[in-house]
């Protein structure tokens, strides 16, 4: 129960916090719901108007069983449907049972005792009158067909007036039932500024108090270790308002999944608790409170999958599953370090990640400061395989210190040249995106793109986000079958739309982040590769893929020259290339004949630096290696992507290496 244990602590220190209203824990005792009707009345129960509520979600106090309730009868003490509150709902030909009866009773019993509050007494003395769906169609909130029947939907030829009721409330096959419709309560008292019953923490507390005392079931707390009133459900609504799904659920007493050397039954766990384990009353509710704010506030949602990382302390931490360029944007939009210049050749041998590691320190060191050395950081991750049933599918518990240097190694390690897009003059009728390329690590959610292409099923993400997450978290090696999708999806950039070039690069700089971190990491045969052109690098793959972005370069040029706009051969050849990379260097070799003819006619002496340039990786290869057809690996992808680079940079710093011949046209 170690995870109840950090997360009923995370909610003791959360609430001492200084946050806003719409950023605080929920009061236990409570629950989350989506509101459709408010009803506004006086201190005395007198009814004065009502309105349907749009996307409004309020705190409502709950009872232990009315807070995990998915069928049969649970009215909430004060805020609920309209089958609870409305004693004329039946009149009126509601669908579903009528449970107001049940609903009063509790709400009388509050009303009635030391903790008794004045807009709860208002609330009572006013559903007494049984007027609540009276009034509702009085004030046309609610709507009756001729036989005084409260509709199910809203007859097609008056579409264009749907009433809002008819918009806000859940439908299955186009029908509804408007006794669905969950009520909130306004009281307006002269000298409250508060008048929702939602807002009122006075309110809150008072249903806190009442709720505690009445708990009459003791036992010995696993968590705490005291003997304290114990839980009988545990709630559920985590992920969302709607999410039935319970970490913590032991009602076995039909069908029998396990019972085990247990001899429980209803009537012995209703007198004694049950035998197994037992939790507080408290302690779950403040627990399951702290989850939800946490993923609510900071979780990382795929589906029904949720990552939360967190300190105990409330303390801001750097989240795993993050992008860090929406963090850090400022800071690493380009490579601000520039290559020295050594014999009046360019040193490309200087590692261009260390501006990114410079900026990472500045940004760790701030997190740093704010946790202390003995504080707990948590990694949980959850996720339901069917409706009812939550598990959790990740935990882990760090030291500061080491949470924030494993996040450093990811960062460090996985780092490439990344492509984003950054928008300039928002605000202006014409906007202006301007596309960089900084070194920083790909997020996960760019990496599973990467791998399976945008339209993956939920299954494969989640699967993929959990064989990421230790990689993030616990420095382990990153899954090598990933890695080779990514390095074989992007070599085929035929594959790509002429319109999702964009994308290709995008995937293209994801796939060299991973190979580089991969080999980083790799158990047996560890290999660093620099951020940037390794001209010392002279492996046959790599320079296999600094021929390839060369080729590129020289009929690139050549296209823009006669003003064509086209995929190169090199472009076109490169899953061919990846595979039998000499026999395909012949196609493009001959292939780039009629570019270079007219490169000799317009850029000579463009032409004459890069075939210098091609001479000297061809002179690189080690004997042999140039004629074996063999598979090229992902490296052939780093030395291709960071010489188009070495091309930019060159032509962004105006060293084109175009110097004009004599006596040639420019």
């Amino acid at each position: 129960m170690s995870w109840m244990a950090k997360l009923y602590e995370t909610y003791e220190a959360g609430i001492q916090l200084d946050l806003p209203d719409s950023g605080q824990l929920m009061p236990i005792s409570h629950t989350l719901q989506n509101a459709h009707v408010k009803i506004t009345i006086d201190g005395e129960g007198g009814f004065r108007r009502a309105e349907v509520l749009e996307k409004t979600q309020i705190v409502l106090p709950a009872t232990e069983k009315s807070a995990g309730r998915s069928s049969g009868e649970a009215p909430h003490p004060l805020a609920d449907k309209i089958q609870y509150v409305a004693k004329d709902y039946l009149e009126y030909g509601g669908k579903k049972k009528g449970f107001f009866e049940g609903y009063f009773n509790q709400l009388d019993r509050w009303c009635n005792s030391n903790y008794s509050h004045v807009k709860a007494r208002a609330v009572k003395k006013y559903i007494e009158k049984g007027s609540v769906v009276r009034d509702l169609l009085e004030s046309r909130v609610l709507f009756v067909d001729e036989e005084n029947v409260l509709l199910s939907f809203w007859p097609k030829d008056s579409e264009n007036d749907t009433p809002k009721i008819f918009k806000v409330l859940p439908k299955e096959k186009s029908i509804l039932d408007q006794g669905n419709a969950l009520v909130c309560w306004c009281v307006e008292i002269p000298g409250d500024v508060v008048s929702n019953t939602w807002e009122d923490h006075g309110l809150q507390d008072s249903w806190v108090k009442y709720e505690s005392e009445n708990s009459n079931q003791t036992g010995l707390c696993y968590v705490t270790g005291k003997e304290m009133p114990l839980a009988v459900n545990h709630p559920a609504k985590l992920r969302h308002t709607g999410d039935k799904a319970k970490l913590v659920s032991s009602n076995d007493m039909s069908g029998y999944t396990f019972r085990g050397r247990f001899t429980d039954n209803k009537k012995s766990i209703e007198k004694f608790g049950a035998q197994s384990v037992g939790v507080s009353f408290e302690v779950t509710q403040k627990a399951h409170n702290a989850l939800r704010w946490l993923i609510s506030r900071q979780g990382f949602r795929n589906g029904d999958q949720a990552i939360i990382a967190w300190a105990v302390s409330g303390a801001d931490i750097p989240q795993p599953m993050e992008d860090i360029w929406d963090s850090m944007s400022e800071e690493i939009q380009e490579v601000p370090i520039p290559s020295p210049v050594v014999d009046n050749k360019t040193d490309h041998t200087n590692d261009l990640g260390q501006s990114f590691s410079l900026a990472l320190g500045k940004y760790m060191a701030g997190y740093k400061a704010k946790l202390q050395a003995t504080d707990n950081i948590i990694i949980m991750g959850v996720d339901s395989a069917t409706p009812g049933r939550m598990a959790v599918t990740y935990y882990q518990e760090f030291f500061p210190d080491d949470y924030i240097e494993r996040i450093s190694r990811w960062y460090k390690e996985f780092s490439w040249y990344q492509r984003h897009k950054i928008e300039e003059d928002v605000g202006k009728v014409k906007p202006v995106s301007r596309t960089v390329w900084p070194v920083c690590p790909p997020s996960p959610r760019a990496i599973w793109e990467a791998v399976y292409g945008s339209v993956v099923n939920d299954s494969l993400k989640k699967s993929t986000i959990e064989r990421i997450l230790p990689c993030i978290v616990e420095a382990r090696p990153f899954p090598q079958d990933l890695v080779e999708k990514a390095v074989r999806r992007v070599s085929n950039r035929s594959a790509y739309k002429s319109d999702e070039q964009w994308l290709w690069e995008k995937h293209l700089g994801i796939a060299c982040a991973l190979y580089r971190g991969f080999c980083k990491r790799h158990p047996k045969q560890s290999k660093e590769y620099i951020m940037g052109l390794d001209e010392d690098n002279n492996s046959r793959d790599y320079l296999y893929g600094r021929l390839l972005a060369i080729a590129e370069r020289i009929e690139d040029v050549s296209l823009k020259v006669s003003g064509e706009n086209r995929t190169t051969t090199a472009g076109r050849l490169m899953q061919h290339f990846s595979d039998r990379p000499a026999s395909t260097w012949r196609n493009i070799e001959l292939a780039l004949q009629p570019y270079i003819q007219r490169l000799k006619n317009n850029r000579a002496g463009f032409l004459h630096n890069i075939q210098i340039l091609l001479d000297e990786v061809m002179n690189k290869f080690e004997k042999g290696d140039f004629a074996h057809d063999k598979s090229l690996s992902g490296e052939f992808l780093l030395a291709y992507h960071a010489q188009r680079f070495d091309f930019r940079n060159k032509k962004l710093s105006n060293e084109n290496n175009e110097p004009q011949m004599e006596g040639n046209n420019k």
